[in-house]
């Protein structure tokens, strides 16, 4: 919930911060832009918005998302200290013992029910505009019913000549109503002008021929299906004021342009008829929300004194102030790419792996879950088959914690940062609340204990950017290291789903990345857990403590069983707080027993 709510914030700001910048250029460069420049310039708005909330993760972006999130992402979430998730043996030989798990909390920075209070607040502004947005189409329906069609010869030849006039082709239904005080217009499927009841009686032929320029050209620009896009901003961003602004001004700027559309057909005379006929529209509508929907020539007394000193000092456009008002306008679009990947980083789903694979079995394994959140995935490479349980659960990208541990050790190997005869660190004194934890380590036992400042040291040693090419190169889950180096892992910014955690785990024992092979093989007897004469059980437990309540357990691993291989990977969350590693493992040994996997 954090994440969609950090999104929605982060796309404020910068839509914010475009409006900022239109407002800015169009006050500046004001003599320098056509009227319909004025309003076409909003349009660019449209794409922030939009990106906060595209699927990016159908695209293939990642890498460019990946290198974006590294350099602009800030981080939410620190730890209170190092952490100790799981023991399981990686001596030479066999651990046979219970997996136990030592878990230190990490700390986010505000409670969930903060969240939750500010998604509700949110939820309850977007309910009570989505209701005002029903509340002016009901309106707009009632006039629709109320309406009665005008037989006006006179008139309807007078519309069919406009239409041919402004170059509209699409069938436009004429009505009259009582409801309304001033012209309108509405229909996106099927359009209608609806004009005040005795129009006929109290307007010339000529003034109308205004009205319905005005309205058809609205038509023609597709004005009304802006004014529902706006409706969506306003009913997402009701919370912006803006926002809020920004629409207004849309709407006004809209007008201008229409306006400046209809003076384009007339000769000067009929400049000054035009703008009699708005002013006798002035103050005539007071229904503004009506107005978001349904445009029209009316307006308020300040929106009509602006469109008259528009229509007094029109001139026309010249083809140096078009091209004045393109450049600006690419300016600004290059601008707008430069603000965009900000809300692309935030809105790019990459907590979600979707698997493609063909050849699955899914099987209801809810009985060994209870209580929990979990799902388990199995692959066997000799059927290319998986067995998966939870298919939404095992594509969901959640922190590895200390599974990552696995890699770490395999990268810090690679880049020579410690080798099979040379992987001791010396403790740095500091009392860490683990007994284990305080005395020199090396690889065996920094990953039997789990042994945080160990993988910590190393991980320094290598470099974040040595890290992160290594992440890429196996395509390590969301490959995001953009958390703070000590603990990308914990809870933090590092994601990757139980799918994944298997396909990884055969890539790892297959070696296809090209690494060492001594080094793969050291790694692999660092987390060797069992063996018995029907096969041996390697693996990795993980927990993730969060404001002190265990959320989210891991098993990964692997069993030979002679020729047979199988990979595995168990997750469970519980936001009770007794979701460990170690009843992961439990849970997958059970599992893999009943399976007569080992």
């Amino acid at each position: 919930m954090d994440t969609m709510l950090l999104r929605l914030l982060v796309s404020a700001i910068v839509v914010s911060l475009l409006i900022f910048i239109i407002l800015l250029i169009k006050k500046l460069l004001n003599n320098h832009m056509t009227v319909k420049a004025h309003y076409h310039i909003w349009f660019f708005l449209c794409i922030p918005i939009f990106t906060a909330f595209l699927p990016w993760n159908y695209f293939r972006f990642g890498e460019e998302i990946r290198y974006l999130k590294s350099f602009l992402f800030f981080h939410r979430e620190a730890p209170l200290s190092s952490e100790r998730i799981n023991g399981v043996g990686a001596s030479p030989a066999p651990n046979s013992d219970i997996i136990h798990d030592f878990t230190v909390s990490v700390n986010k920075e505000a409670p969930e029910f903060v969240y939750q209070t500010i998604f509700t607040v949110w939820v309850i502004g977007v309910v009570l505009s989505i209701g005002a947005a029903v509340y002016s189409n009901y309106q707009i329906n009632q006039i629709k019913k109320s309406a009665v069609a005008v037989h006006n010869q006179k008139l309807n030849k007078l519309l069919e000549e406009c239409k041919e006039i402004v170059g509209v082709k699409r069938n436009i239904k004429l009505r009259e109503t009582a409801l309304i005080s001033s012209p309108i217009t509405f229909g996106i499927f099927q359009a209608f002008i609806f004009l005040p009841s005795k129009t006929t009686e109290t307007f010339s032929l000529n003034e109308l021929k205004h009205v319905f320029l005005h309205e058809l050209y609205h038509q023609k620009s597709k004005d009304l299906f802006v004014n529902y896009v706006m409706w969506l901003f306003h009913i997402i961003y009701w919370f912006n004021p803006v926002i809020w602004y920004a629409l207004k001004r849309i709407r006004m700027d809209r007008e201008l342009a229409c306006d400046a559309s209809v003076l384009n057909l007339l000769d000067e005379s009929g400049y000054i008829e035009y703008g009699y006929t708005i002013i006798r529209f002035a103050d005539k509508k007071h229904d503004r929300p009506l107005d978001q929907f349904a445009p029209g020539i009316g307006g308020t007394k300040k929106e009509i004194k602006q469109r008259i000193q528009c229509i007094a000092s029109y001139s026309g456009d010249s083809l140096l102030l078009k091209w004045k008002s393109m450049a600006i306008c690419a300016v600004l679009g290059m601008v707008v790419l430069f603000l965009a990947p900000i809300t692309t980083v935030i809105a790019s789903k990459d907590d979600v792996y979707h698997f493609t694979g063909k050849n699955v079995v899914n099987e209801d394994l809810s009985s060994y879950f209870k209580g929990y959140k979990g799902s388990f995935v199995l692959y066997n490479p000799s059927k290319n088959q998986y067995l998966i349980y939870n298919r939404e659960l095992s594509e969901q990208r959640i922190s590895p914690n200390s599974t990552y541990k696995i890699y770490s050790a395999l990268f810090a190997m690679e880049s020579n940062v410690i080798s099979q005869n040379n992987n001791s660190k010396v403790w740095d004194g500091k009392i860490n609340p683990f007994p284990e934890w305080n005395q020199n380590q090396n690889l065996a036992t920094a990953l039997s204990h789990s042994v945080n400042w160990y993988f910590q040291k190393t991980d320094r040693e290598v470099g974040r950017k040595q890290l992160q090419n290594y992440f890429q190169k196996i395509k390590y889950g969301n490959e995001d290291l953009s958390g703070d180096l000590d603990s990308y892992w914990m809870e933090s910014s590092l994601k990757i789903s139980p799918i994944e955690q298997a396909q990884l785990l055969y890539q790892f024992d297959e070696n296809q990345w090209g690494f060492n092979v001594e080094n793969i093989n050291a790694v692999k007897k660092a987390i060797l857990i069992d063996g018995q004469k029907n096969g041996k059980l390697y693996g990795k437990t993980g927990t993730g403590k969060i404001n002190g309540k265990d959320v989210n357990g891991w098993f990964i691993g692997f069993v030979e069983k002679g020729d047979e291989r199988y990979y595995f990977a168990v997750n469970i969350q519980n936001k009770n707080g007794q979701a460990q590693g170690s009843k992961a493992a439990e849970i997958a040994r059970q599992i893999l027993h009943d399976e007569k996997i080992y």
